[in-house]
């Protein structure tokens, strides 16, 4: 759990990876990018949403408040 919060304190937002992950399909398209490390990439940001998907996911199921740096993700804020 702390390392999620310190990827979060990094100030990553879903604009960030969703760049991240552009940008890796364009340079694997392109040939500067061998096609594992896009897969690699790839693999990292479905990590990184399958982890916002379990912190939304407890948030819900013990009838908390979304966490602020789920929000901050989700809205491309950071601290």
């Amino acid at each position: 759990a702390k390392h999620g919060k310190e990827i979060m304190s990094n100030q990553l937002t879903a604009e960030q990876l969703k760049n991240a992950l552009w940008d890796s399909l364009t340079a694997v398209k392109s040939g500067q990018m061998q096609p594992a490390v896009g897969d690699s990439v790839a693999g990292l940001g479905r990590e990184i949403l399958r982890t916002v998907k379990v912190q939304l996911s407890v948030s819900n199921q013990s009838k908390r408040s979304v966490p602020q740096d789920v929000i901050d993700f989700a809205e491309n804020t950071s601290k």
